[in-house]
């Protein structure tokens, strides 16, 4: 939709998601001057549940940022200001001083329709994209450290390997006159520091500047490391120390460089997760029950897939096993996959399982989940495990892949912790935690012997799922991942 009036039009943060009421700016793609065109990806945002690019849904030449990298906008605040195609931008004297909430232009203009928020790597075609180029993510090991299983908490591969930030072309507006120097000139390629946005935001927290920084991350990336060892570090004594009026009392005061706490504001992924943890745990009665299986038969036959043709391409491990067995124990205990209406008083039964996968990322965590797993056959699991792995990794999750889970599986075993007391997902009934496998001296017939074992934790909701319904589903996964051929006569 191209706007032919000469009044400035307003491009207001819209909500990406499903009543979300916030967003971070992670990154700008335009600057003052610049033409845009309709459907041309401005920024990247960041929501309680995913990073996001927003579209701009009119043609015309940028006239201002209204907010910075890194700033927390509501809902409904304009963000971005746009003037007719080819105009001249103001000169920063020339505009009036506003402040960060960016009221309204003089003007309102008539609200975009017809489009919708472009999820990180879907939505708008590449022909009306314009978009700079982003570095690659160093391919990872497709196999887990011996003793322990590959799952979605993806953590360890995404440390160090996120793709190299780009220099934005604007900040924020300066909010002083200056000298009338054309506002769209942008700051040379290099002439930034790489690092992810998060770094960027802790070193600003601590007061460290990323150009007096020596990066030692892949491809001259600043990691987390670098700046805390920054902080660390002893300060520089100043070239010119003016003396003291008095001697200092007693205690010396802390250098800049030898803070013993450090504040991080909550929220994005983080804020979201913990206020849907604080309010499963105070609203679901927990209870959790814990089950030590003897798996090398499930090992075995995770090595044997590997070699199956059918799974030629596909990610094989022992958490397509146990995802299996899980559901396997679901479509015997059917009441297990339910939700609790509270508004209502109603118990619904889910005849759908969409199986949710805790995964911790550099945003915090995150639970995609596989719609209709149930109705899923072995490769078509391990696919859509795949899938949901590498795009936890990549950072695109969108928003609808977190929504509408029924059960979850989480691997605290990737982290080599034997076991723990998971606490539900907001309007789930179950989570299952897997711990690390381990070899372990076993009782097998009649011998102790070196075996496979590792320890199962269900959790549930104790107002959907008594005592006896939760030691079967557990049971039953307990005895199908030390017998796994009781996927064929079970199934």
């Amino acid at each position: 939709m191209t706007d032919t009036a000469s009044a400035v039009r307003e491009f207001k943060m819209p909500d990406v998601g499903e009543g979300l009421t916030e967003a971070e700016i992670l990154k700008w793609y335009v600057a003052p001057g610049d033409t845009v065109t309709d459907g041309q990806v401005v920024c990247e945002v960041e929501t309680a549940k995913a990073a996001v690019e927003l579209p701009i849904p009119f043609d015309g030449t940028v006239t201002e940022l209204r907010f910075a990298e890194g700033a927390t906008v509501d809902v409904g605040q304009v963000i971005i200001t746009v003037g007719p195609a080819g105009g001249a931008v103001p000169a920063p004297e020339a505009a009036p001083a506003k402040p960060e909430t960016a009221p309204a232009a003089p003007e309102e203009p008539e609200a975009p329709k017809g489009r919708q928020p472009v999820l990180v790597g879907y939505g708008v075609s590449e022909s009306s994209t314009k978009r700079r180029a982003r570095k690659p993510v160093p391919g990872q090991g497709d196999e887990p450290p011996a003793g322990t299983y590959y799952a979605a908490a993806v953590q360890g591969e995404l440390n160090g390997h996120a793709p190299a930030p780009q220099a934005p072309a604007s900040q924020a507006p300066a909010p002083a006159p200056a000298a009338p120097a054309a506002p769209q000139v942008a700051a040379p390629t290099g002439a930034r520091p790489l690092a992810k946005p998060p770094v960027r935001k802790l070193a600003k927290d601590l007061g460290v500047d990323l150009a007096t920084i020596t990066p030692t991350g892949p491809d001259g990336i600043i990691t987390r490391e670098d700046v805390h060892a920054a902080v660390a570090a002893p300060a520089p004594a100043p070239a010119v120390a003016p003396a003291p009026a008095a001697p200092a009392p007693a205690a010396a005061p802390v250098a800049a460089g030898d803070a013993r706490e450090t504040r991080i504001p909550v929220k994005g992924v983080r804020k979201a997760t913990a206020q849907a943890m604080v309010g499963s745990a105070f609203t679901a009665p927990h209870v959790t029950e814990f089950v030590t299986v003897d798996v090398t038969r499930t090992m075995k036959l995770v090595e044997e897939l590997k070699q199956d043709r059918a799974f030629e391409g596909l990610r094989v491990n022992p958490l397509l096993l146990i995802s299996k067995a899980l559901l396997l124990a679901i479509r015997r205990n059917p009441d297990v996959n339910a939700a609790w209406d509270e508004p209502n008083q109603e118990i619904v039964q889910k005849h759908y399982v969409n199986l949710g996968i805790a995964a911790a990322t550099p945003r915090g965590l995150i639970v995609p989940n596989i719609k209709d797993a149930h109705a899923k056959t072995l490769p078509e699991l391990a696919a859509s495990l795949g899938e949901l792995v590498t795009t936890a990794r990549e950072g695109k999750t969108s928003p609808g892949a977190m929504q509408g889970g029924t059960v979850t599986i989480t691997n605290i075993g990737v982290f080599g912790i034997d076991t723990g007391t998971p606490i539900l997902n907001p309007g789930e009934s179950a989570i299952l935690a897997v711990g690390a496998i381990k070899l372990q001296p076993w009782v097998h017939k009649g011998k102790v012997k070196p075996r496979q074992v590792t320890t199962l934790a269900l959790s549930f909701d104790h107002r959907l799922v008594d005592g006896e319904l939760g030691s079967k589903v557990l049971g039953d996964v307990a005895a199908i991942l030390e017998q796994p051929k009781r996927l064929m006569t079970w199934a």
